[in-house]
């Protein structure tokens, strides 16, 4: 018992904790710094007028804002593949830590990796032969168009590091070693915000390089994170063994891996439809509409983040503890990640109902109609924060048991099968004032599928343990 991982000895709410709290932290910097981002953006000036459809000018600061928003989709692409792909490693190497299998565990950290490889080749072909098209396919035009498809093409091109630093992260956080993992997430953030204003600006001797600079100071810091986490999981994880010696590819592997890592990946991708969809029907509504939803983005960041953190923390405890076969173990990290993650997620819907001006004013564009079209959008948005936590941390539940496609299809439900059509329907309704109203009731759909699955997994899965 003394060798055993501590996910299946520590007190479960300890363990929870000491896990979660760092990935917590980590997962707050990291949407400081995608903020910061938006935030250094809004400030860029031009001397070109452009008007919005109501007669309103419309500064170059809110058109970056959008620009960022136009090409967010494709980043939740690449997102997907990686944090997808990780999850299906975590899945495999936890329950094989629990099982005390070390080959199988090393074996699916080496082929995370290579994975992570074949991910970055999809997202390079991206950024040299689709930027253009992907911002103009949304709606976008002229300065708009510009802003996005430079910000697209740097990040794709250069997106080995992202892939990297995902999959060493979650690697880390696999064997329980969070505190390790949050170090170079943190590091990477803070590069990015120092490199921001450097390089989109000018200052000290830089380029001044506009939106292209945020790109730039973003992957930044994913380059010098990803060094970071190669360290640490070369020389600090003891639990894993990093070796391609006698290295062979193992498709039943890879499909034990896509197994859980394909849904996930399929549940994060249906964002990037769902933000390429919301953004070509909010452009044909208002042109700052986009602005708008992008800063509604970045502010839900900070409460939905540590959220994630608390479920990727989740999701390696009840996959180790359902290998060692400890039922009671694994519905008490469920029960108290439900508790913890209300709270969070509560204090995120009173900001949003009690401040919504406040918050939008943190992107000083300049532009009244940011502050007059976000007011009511981040109030009647709000709403579905009382429903999302549940969701969220329950189809971790759900991966770490092997189920993710109970996950995919609640993604789907909420995100394509409802939002979009809400969306649309309610735009041509009543405006873009109405739009907003689509992310709760979408958000409603969600509890009840979720809701359902549970029932389905607990019965099947976790009552027969």
């Amino acid at each position: 018992m003394s060798n055993e991982n501590k996910m299946g000895t520590m007190p479960v709410n300890k363990l929870l904790l000491s896990m979660a709290l760092p990935l917590m932290i980590s997962n707050f910097v990291q949407a400081l710094y995608n903020v910061v981002d938006s935030i250094f953006v809004s400030r860029i000036t031009t001397d070109e007028v452009v008007l919005d459809e109501l007669g309103n000018t419309v500064s170059a600061g809110t058109d970056a804002i959008s620009a960022l928003g136009l090409a967010f989709p494709i980043q939740i692409i690449i997102i997907a593949l990686g944090m997808g792909t990780a999850v299906g490693v975590s899945s495999v190497l936890s329950r094989a830590l629990g099982e005390k299998d070390q080959h199988t565990a090393d074996s699916a950290a080496m082929h995370g990796i290579v994975l992570m490889v074949f991910a970055y080749a999809i997202s390079l072909s991206i950024g040299v032969f689709g930027s253009q098209w992907i911002i103009a396919a949304q709606g976008a035009l002229g300065r708009q168009l510009e802003y996005g498809a430079t910000y697209l093409r740097i990040v794709c091109t250069l997106s080995i590091a992202v892939y990297m630093e995902i999959m060493l992260e979650r690697i880390l956080q696999s064997t329980g070693r969070t505190v390790l993992s949050m170090i170079p997430q943190l590091t990477g953030a803070v590069i990015n915000c120092i490199m921001d204003p450097i390089l989109i600006y000018g200052l000290l001797g830089a380029p001044k390089l506009g939106v292209a600079g945020a790109a730039y100071a973003t992957v930044f810091g994913q380059v010098v994170a990803s060094c970071i986490a190669v360290y640490f999981n070369v020389h600090k994880n003891k639990d894993i063994h990093f070796t391609f010696n006698g290295f062979r590819f193992d498709t039943k592997l890879v499909g034990n891996i896509l197994t859980v890592g394909a849904p996930a990946i399929c549940m994060q991708a249906v964002g990037s439809v769902m933000n390429f969809g919301m953004n070509y029907i909010l452009l044909g509504l208002n042109r700052s509409a986009v602005a708008v939803f992008t800063v509604y983005y970045k502010l839900q960041s900070f409460f939905f983040m540590p959220l994630f953190g608390l479920n990727n923390a989740l999701v390696p405890i009840i996959g180790y503890n359902y290998g060692a076969r400890h039922k009671d173990r694994l519905k008490k990290a469920h029960k108290l990640a439900l508790i913890y993650g209300f709270v969070m997620i509560f204090i995120g819907f009173l900001a949003f109902e009690i401040i919504p001006d406040k918050l939008i004013l943190i992107f000083d564009t300049g532009d009244n109609a940011l502050l007059t079209l976000g007011v009511p959008a981040l109030r009647k948005i709000g709403f579905h924060y009382l429903f999302a936590w549940y969701c969220i941390l329950t189809g971790g539940v759900f991966q770490a048991l092997g189920n993710g496609i109970y996950s995919m299809i609640n993604s789907l439900s909420r995100q394509l099968i409802v939002l979009l059509p809400a969306a649309y329907i309610l735009g041509r309704i009543g405006g873009v004032d109405m739009v907003w109203w689509s992310f709760p009731i979408a958000e409603v759909a969600s509890l009840l599928v979720t809701l359902y699955f549970y029932t389905r997994i607990d019965k099947k899965i976790i009552r027969q343990m």
